[in-house]
């Protein structure tokens, strides 16, 4: 075992999981290289300790980097010892953690230190979409290594860790007194590379909550466990709530448990966990406030990358989607043009190429083809609802009638708009339409969606052969 009282390696590990729980494996393998003076260090462990342990009585396995051995640097065996705790992972069915905290690559091995990077890498991209992957970055991680936060399904990080690919002090025109792009605060809110920002303490904490409603692999069909919440509870005040989805989602959820996913990126589009009688469901919703922030109830690149990210692991695991709709258009800038047209699609594959269950919630605005976007029923959502005073339009009426009768007079638009408004605008002309499955009040929204859920829990697809999509 290793038997260093201050290893922070370990005593992260153990923080992390159930009390005595952990069990370590490997604990005498030692780096086999001897150049560079390498014969004549010390390398318990070779720098990383692995083992298996439970979280809140669930199987997970785990490897934790030690910076104090070589300064946490990958090499052969260090990486053997990763790759042999995966495999053990994917046979077991149960959640890969890595805990990081690494120099990068050891130079004293050379070709082979990168050589065993990239079997990690391989083996992570193995493991997606069978077992869930979460990464914590607790001090450095740089260069190539920093691949494995991106290849992993969540990343959360300690508030004075570092996570890069070139340091602020090497990107031309930038230090990190200007910009510390290796930041936490960056990471999580500019780059979107991080799900959850906190300290050692909170980002275990962070961890845990994570592994508590995700299902263990692929296999298992979702996220089920025992609702202990009143199936029949009122959703109090949820019609106030309609411009907050972290807010909305907490109402609905049992227990109101929320467990956002990027909640510092693209604050426009909230992702994350809920459970409905006692089912894991991934929600996705246009959000126009987050704290004291306001934004546009608009479709930007940011936010529906974000969301296409989301659906698609949700989708790999069994986990029904739910979309939360209050859109009226498209971000319009000269830098969102670069990317909104590709994002879209993106967002747009995804919901409708996803195979779990799917309902979808007009709550605010729904017009055009944004809303169409989020999960309509032509995407393939399986029940849409929404509520009474939703605003479900192909445009603004006075819009389209300025469009229509261009060069009529302004009695004439306004007559024209108030007959497009009548015809061609909101929730029972969806309805009649059979675009909208069920018109419910705001208090009964979280009994609808449990019952819908049930319904739709052994849904099946059958789609054409391909070996996969190309977007």
């Amino acid at each position: 075992m290793t038997n260093k009282s201050d290893n922070t390696a370990l005593k992260r590990i153990e923080q992390l999981l159930d009390e005595h729980s952990f069990v370590e494996l490997g604990a005498l393998v030692t780096s086999r290289n001897t150049d560079f003076d390498l014969k004549q260090q010390d390398t318990p462990s070779d720098g990383v300790v692995i083992g298996h342990g439970l979280i809140d009585g669930n199987l997970v396995f785990v490897y934790s980097q030690d910076a104090s051995v070589l300064n946490g640097t990958i090499g052969e065996m260090h990486a053997k010892k990763i790759l042999s705790v995966y495999d053990m992972a994917m046979k077991m069915g149960a959640p890969m953690i890595g805990l990081l905290d690494s120099a990068g690559v050891r130079l004293q091995e050379s070709v082979d230190a990168l050589e065993s990077l990239g079997a990690v890498y391989a083996k992570a991209v193995s493991a997606s979409g069978v077992i869930p992957q979460i990464v914590g970055v607790f001090g450095n991680c740089g260069g190539g290594l920093s691949v494995l936060g991106s290849l992993s399904d969540f990343t959360l990080m300690a508030k004075d860790a570092k996570l890069f690919v070139n340091s602020p002090d090497a990107i031309p025109g930038n230090r990190q007194e200007v910009l510390d792009t290796a930041g936490a605060t960056f990471q999580y809110q500019t780059a979107g590379n991080v799900d959850f920002v906190g300290d050692e303490t909170e980002v275990c904490d962070a961890i845990r909550q994570l592994v508590c409603v995700l299902p263990g692999s692929n296999v298992e069909e979702g996220c089920v466990e025992e609702c202990m919440d009143d199936l029949n509870r009122a959703a109090e005040g949820l019609e106030g709530k309609v411009k907050d989805i972290a807010l909305f989602a907490t109402e609905l959820s049992d227990n109101r448990l929320f467990v956002p996913v990027k909640g510092g990126y693209a604050r426009e589009m909230q992702t994350g966990f809920i459970k409905l009688g006692g089912i894991t469901v991934g929600v996705v919703g246009n959000s126009q406030m987050a704290g004291d922030d306001t934004f546009d109830a608009v479709l930007t690149a940011d936010g529906c990358e974000k969301a296409a990210d989301f659906i698609s692991f949700c989708d790999a695991f069994d986990i029904p989607v739910l979309s939360l709709t209050n859109v009226a258009g498209y971000e319009a800038s000269v830098a969102s043009e670069q990317r909104l047209v590709r994002a879209l699609g993106k967002m747009a594959y995804t919901f409708a190429n996803a195979t779990v269950p799917k309902i979808s919630m007009m709550i605010g605005q729904a017009v055009g083809s944004a809303y169409v976007l989020m999960n309509s029923k032509s995407l393939g959502a399986d029940l849409v609802y929404a509520f009474a005073d939703a605003t479900v339009a192909p445009m603004d009426a006075s819009l389209a009638a300025k469009i229509m009768y261009a060069d009529a007079s302004a009695d004439v638009i306004a007559e024209k708009a108030a007959e497009f408004e009548e015809s061609n605008c909101g929730v029972t002309n969806a309805a009649r339409r059979g675009y909208v499955d069920r018109i419910v009040e705001p208090v009964d929204t979280r009994k609808y969606l449990i019952a819908g859920f049930e319904m739709l829990f052994t849904k099946r697809v059958d789609g054409p052969y391909k070996k996969h999509g190309t977007k």
